[in-house]
């Protein structure tokens, strides 16, 4: 006996039977469906097919819908009125239900209700509400439907497919008769208005499938796409099959296939979701993707986890929907618009309707013509007085020819060539960006398409591989332009490149090596290296490049992690680079990776933090490697700099001599002439106070610099630590001074930690000297709950110890999941053990801090030491308790 029949055997209530015995026959019967159904899911695995198991589930609705109907409203409602008839509409009455699915009804009345029959009507719904079913209707006549469609054109797609469940056929002629284009919405706005809610719907997911947390639904390339294609295809053309397209000539029978394909992989997961979640869920949230990944039969591999793994399913068969989705959307431009007249171009392109067509019915015969195309199409402006995009029939004809384009290696030396050209040539990234939307790059690149799609499951990548890699590309684009105000020295620097295309070979393969196991900028190298040699670039262009994609973390490491304010971290990173045009290349690339991993990644305090690195290295080079700037020389520069400053204001060589002077001598090596300066002014205000605070902006995205001077005293660090988290505002580096008199210099940089915050200056520096105003030790950190994303990317901490000589102090490194407060607590906790901090670097990357402080005890000689192994052994404990959840 089969599920279905299993199932109708299994129904023995009567009409005639009380509600609640109904209801629970009804309950035991959904139950025995849903079972029944999730174990066919499971059986499937990866490859399930979830049409049979949406349409059992649809099935098997009905009949407790049209039992809880019969029982209610019957056939007649026993006063003459006439019978109300029963529709399912939306994804229900396409027949297709998912296990958390909304059941969408329509009542349909030839005239308003009357009391009984209202009253009937409110019986079955509350019936199928008792029943676990979560039903949405509405009770309309002809004329209603007809007002309702033209209030709102979502009511009128959801009775596009209005499907009968208890009436007579014919009333869906007279619902279809409601809701004609003669009506209402023919077709050209009923095409406008659906295509502008695509677009609207896509911009609200920030225009690509590629997030992190992706709605399955209505996202770009989900399965709302495909819905609103088949709404669109039901009001232009009568149909909402897309077989039926393909003897409409709207369709190609590849294009067709390639849609069905993509449906079931995207419908497999939705299904799935909704097992996992157990609830109505269309986001695939990081709390389900590994569990739905070990449901469908994925596992872990080298280089590969099997949640990655089925996030690049999900991202391609979405890149593939919206794809197609677009040629699918020009053809239907094209029959209510017309073909117009074509603008020849030359003899192989031409224009139609603004949109960029091969004139040859047989193009392309080979990857010279597709560069051709490319060529011809980066000629040629976007817009209203260019190119519209690529003609449908054209963009069709070359995903057909996808097949038959060659690797780079295997190709001729006139291709080669000709993919050169066309990244010296007009609009470069803007012809990377549509190649690898069609496919075509890669083809040409074998190792583009393994990235294609491809996610890493953290929070510091928050795109896919091949798009972040297209954002970088869009970055350097925008250093090409000029007037991007996220970068203050880029558009400065972009000028002075000798070969712009090595910088653009370099992002293309600086992250291609991801997933493949191993150090991806070594493995990235050799490629970028083979790829070269294949173009036939000069050995030095070639040993560019592949220095390049090997060392593309290198200036961010530097930056973040060290001190670049210390001449002989410049002098190191400065060997490494070797010279200036490398260091340009390697500037611009750091800046644009950065920016392009994630929009929150990059702000003020980076962008001036690498211009200073930038900066500093390109006087080192002109200097020469063989003559290092000494520290003392360093200070000395500095300190005249900010002399300059100080007497440009009017302030008198004693007075700038004397308030130098109470300055700690290491601050005029580290710190830039500005900075001094500003510190300066702080002690010429201080009066009697013993406590100044200043704060003052870097940049315009609410980034700020603080600078405490105060009595030194035990807890001070911690004390405005956690004067600063309860404010909102996240350490991103610390420098903590001792001057004379025991007094300190302490300077911290600090981001919102709320992007959307833009802090007062002189409110965070009003609340700081209240603060240490009072006394410290009772101040304690706020308590925060974790944020949900960051419960599934638990860290293991890790706690680190090094001797530093000179002078004499313990580096404590410290790597672990991020976390709001972290730093107060961790600043506590040191207070808590005694340690005094120097010096702290903070650097966060998406759920993963690594922060590196250097600290000392005081020694029974009331003397600054290093860490003996007792000390190092208790302040691991304590942080560890501390990251477990149990801080002071």
């Amino acid at each position: 006996m089969s599920d279905a029949a299993a199932l109708d055997a299994a129904w023995p209530v009567t009409d005639e039977a009380p509600d609640a015995t109904w209801i629970a026959a009804a309950r035991a019967r959904l139950s025995s469906l849903a079972s029944s159904l999730e174990a066919a899911f499971d059986a499937g695995g990866a490859t399930v097919d979830v049409r049979p198991l949406i349409a059992r589930r649809a099935a098997g609705v009905d009949e407790v819908v049209r039992s809880a109907w019969r029982r209610a409203v019957g056939i007649s409602t026993g006063d003459g009125a006439t019978t109300p008839a029963l529709l399912a509409v939306g994804g229900y009455g396409r027949g297709e239900l998912y296990p958390q699915s909304d059941i969408d009804l329509l009542v349909l009345l030839d005239e308003p209700a009357q009391d009984s029959t209202a009253a009937s009507i409110a019986r079955f719904v509350a019936l199928l509400w008792d029943a676990g079913l979560p039903v949405g209707h509405a009770t309309r006549s002809p004329a209603q439907c007809t007002a309702a469609a033209a209030d709102e054109i979502t009511v009128l797609t959801s009775m596009l497919e209005a499907r009968v469940l208890a009436a007579d056929e014919s009333v869906v002629s007279r619902l279809q008769a409601a809701v004609d284009p003669s009506c209402v919405w023919p077709p050209a706005a009923f095409f406008d208005a659906k295509r502008r809610e695509l677009r609207e719907r896509h911009a609200r997911y920030g225009d690509t499938a590629d997030n992190l947390e992706p709605n399955l639904k209505e996202g770009p390339g989900g399965l709302r796409d495909l819905q609103t294609l088949r709404w669109m295809a039901l009001r232009l053309t009568n149909t909402g099959d897309f077989a039926s397209l393909i003897t409409l000539g709207q369709l190609g029978a590849d294009e067709h296939a390639t849609l069905e394909r993509q449906h079931d992989v995207l419908a497999r997961l939705r299904f799935g979701l909704h097992l996992v979640a157990g609830r109505r869920e269309e986001r695939l949230r990081f709390d389900h993707q590994k569990t739905l990944a070990a449901r469908l039969g994925f596992v872990d591999a080298p280089g590969a986890l099997a949640v990655e793994q089925m996030m690049q399913m999900f991202y391609r068969s979405a890149g593939l929907v919206q794809r197609i989705g677009d040629r699918l959307l020009q053809r239907f431009e094209e029959q209510l618009e017309g073909e117009g007249a074509a603008e020849r171009l030359d003899d192989a392109f031409e224009l139609r309707r603004g949109y960029l067509a091969a004139t040859s019915p047989s193009w392309p015969r080979s990857i010279d013509d597709v560069f051709a195309l490319f060529a011809a199409w980066a000629a040629r402006p976007e817009g209203d007085d260019g190119t519209r995009g690529l003609h449908s029939q054209t963009a069709r004809a070359l995903a057909e020819f996808l097949e038959e384009i060659p690797a780079y290696d295997r190709a001729t030396p006139g291709a080669r060539a000709a993919f050169m050209a066309l990244l010296r040539g007009a609009q470069p990234v803007r012809t990377l960006t549509r190649m690898a939307r069609l496919g075509v790059l890669g083809r040409w690149i074998p190792a583009f398409a393994n990235v294609s799609g491809r996610m890493q499951f953290d929070l510091f990548h928050v795109y896919t591989v091949d798009q972040h890699t297209l954002a970088v590309l869009a970055n350097i684009a925008a250093f090409v332009r000029g007037g991007d105000e996220r970068f203050s020295l880029a558009h400065d620097v972009y000028p002075r490149l000798r070969k712009p295309e090595l910088l653009l070979l370099s992002a293309l393969f600086h992250d291609i090596a991801k997933g493949r196991g191993g150090d991806h900028s070594e493995l990235g190298a050799v490629d970028a290296r083979a790829f070269g040699e294949a173009m036939e670039l000069p050995a030095g262009e070639v040993a560019t490049i592949e220095w390049l994609v090997a060392q593309h973390l290198l200036m961010s490491v530097t930056a973040q992690k060290q001190d670049i304010a210390d001449p002989d971290v410049i002098h190191r990173f400065a060997q490494k680079v070797g010279d200036r045009e490398r260091l340009e290349l390697l500037y611009l690339l750091t800046c644009a990776d950065i920016a392009g991993t994630s929009p929150k990644l990059w702000n003020a305090w980076k962008d001036r933090l690498l211009a200073d690195l930038y900066t500093s290295t390109r006087l080192a080079l002109r200097r020469g490697l063989e003559n290092p700037l000494a520290a003392d020389e360093r200070a000395d520069e500095t300190r005249s700099a900010a002399a300059a400053l100080l007497r440009a204001e009017g302030i008198g060589d004693a007075m700038i001599r004397a308030t130098l002077s109470r300055m700690p001598a290491v601050g005029f090596q580290r710190a830039r002439p500005d900075q001094i300066a500003w510190q300066a002014r702080t002690l010429l205000a201080l009066g009697d106070r013993t406590t100044a605070v200043a704060v003052r902006p870097l940049g315009d995205a609410g980034v700020l610099e603080v600078f405490v001077h105060s009595p030194d005293r035990d807890g001070l660090f911690a004390a405005i630590v956690i004067t600063l988290d309860r404010l909102g505002l996240a350490i991103a580096q610390a420098r903590v001074l001792d001057g004379p008199e025991g007094r300190v210099f302490d300077s911290f940089e600090v981001v919102p930690a709320d992007g959307r915050l833009q802090p007062v200056p002189e409110d965070v520096a009003r609340r700081l000297e209240q603060v240490l105003a009072g006394t410290l030790d009772a101040l304690r950190p706020a308590r925060r709950a974790q944020p949900r994303h960051l419960k599934h990317f638990r860290i293991a901490p890790q706690v680190g110890f090094d001797r530093i000589d000179a002078p004499p102090r313990t580096m404590l490194s410290l790597v672990c999941t991020d976390r709001p407060g972290l730093l107060a607590d961790v600043a506590l906790v040191l207070r808590e053990q005694g340690m005094r901090v120097h010096d702290a670097r903070v650097a966060t990357f998406g759920e993963r801090a690594e922060d590196v402080f250097q600290i000392t005890r005081v020694d029974a000689s009331n003397v600054d030491a290093p860490l003996d192994e007792p000390h190092q052994q208790a302040l691991r404990d304590a942080l560890l308790a501390c990251l477990d959840g149990d801080c002071p």
